[in-house]
């Protein structure tokens, strides 16, 4: 097992999160995501490296190990510990976990909201960083599943989310919108319409709980950058963009209805070309270069950056702390419901 050290004043705060919990962290180059997680999170990535797994991993981002951050005293020695998994590996523990005891009573711990903040925890999951190859990342987080708790969640954890999504779209589309980030041009002025400094407009949590049924159509569209009520030309960048992500999203539908699992709270994690000049660039060299499949967009192992075709647009299926395998039980239709209703309202911006 290969092993790379590096000292926390090397990590970096990752600022590319659409969504999700406080705490997550990068390295210089910006290749790689270092979220806090839990054992059962790191425990699932290894699981998709089986063989019977195999085909759903291409839907994921790449796992690259696990790391554990110290808290020791002297800041200037203390090191972060990644552990590279190799296909020889897979299945195995990077991290470690007690062993079960058999036949321990259960007894239901008391639970808080983190309201986003940071977990508790040492232990970190390293994945690569799907926008990483882009200029200008427009990045868009949807939150699947109209439940939200596994089995294992305390009454008030239930209670809680079961609020969450009757009062949002997660209810009655299986979907509600987590957060997204859009880059607003080279003349767009910071402070105007939350636009920050990096040019970017950024919407939380609270923007998508305000969308309904009938208006969850505009939270694409802000993702997209159009008008409301817009349509997406008949010809140019943008409708290739959107049939990119239909296509990606059919073929993992595909591969989820054929699975049985259940992965409470996992996201949609959309990734394009935010900088139009990139954008047209890079489709017109994808033109030239055949795809890989879905998000064919990734460069191949060893390629160099000269020759490296640009990033168009991307699609992964995140977050998996609360996801297993449940042979017996059927496919996800949790998760499937969102997934469809997703396919539905993209399908709509291409319709009009």
């Amino acid at each position: 097992m290969a092993q790379k050290s590096y000292r926390k004043s090397q990590l970096i705060a990752f600022d590319n999160a659409a969504a999700g919990h406080d705490g997550v962290l990068s390295d210089p180059s910006g290749a790689v995501v270092i979220k806090p997680c839990s054992q059962a999170e790191v425990d699932f990535y290894h699981s998709t490296a089986k063989d019977e797994h195999s085909h759903f991993a291409t839907f994921i981002p790449t796992f690259m190990g696990t790391l554990e951050l110290n808290s020791e005293s002297d800041s200037t020695a203390a090191v972060a510990r990644t552990a590279i998994m190799n296909t020889t590996e897979a299945g195995q523990s990077i991290a470690g976990s007690p062993h079960a005891i058999p036949n321990a009573p259960v007894v239901e711990k008391a639970w808080a909201p983190s309201n986003g903040g940071k977990i508790k925890t040492d232990l970190a999951i390293v994945l690569e960083n799907i926008a990483a190859p882009f200029r200008k990342p427009n990045i868009l987080d949807v939150k699947l599943g109209a439940r939200l708790w596994d089995d294992n969640a305390p009454s008030a954890k239930r209670t809680k989310l079961d609020k969450v999504a009757e009062e949002t779209t997660s209810k009655s589309l299986g979907f509600r919108i987590a957060g997204m980030r859009t880059w607003q041009g080279e003349a767009a002025t910071a402070g105007s319409n939350a636009i920050s400094e990096d040019g970017y407009r950024r919407y939380d949590k609270h923007y998508g709980r305000t969308l309904t049924t009938k208006t969850i159509r505009q939270g694409f569209e802000d993702y997209f950058l159009l008008e409301r009520g817009g349509a997406i030309a008949k010809k140019g960048p943008l409708r290739t963009v959107v049939k990119r992500f239909l296509e990606d999203l059919v073929e993992l539908k595909s591969a989820l209805e054929k699975e049985e699992s259940r992965m409470y709270s996992a996201s949609l994690l959309f990734v394009y070309e935010g900088n139009r000049d990139a954008l047209v660039d890079a489709l017109a060299r994808k033109r030239e270069e055949p795809a890989n499949g879905i998000n064919g967009d990734e460069a191949s192992e060893g390629e160099d950056d000269e020759h490296q075709v640009p990033a168009v647009q991307g699609l992964k299926l995140i977050d998996f702390a609360h996801a297993e395998w449940t042979p017996g039980q059927g496919p996800d239709e949790n998760l499937l419901q969102g997934l469809r209703s997703t396919i539905e309202v993209l399908e709509g911006l291409l319709e009009n």
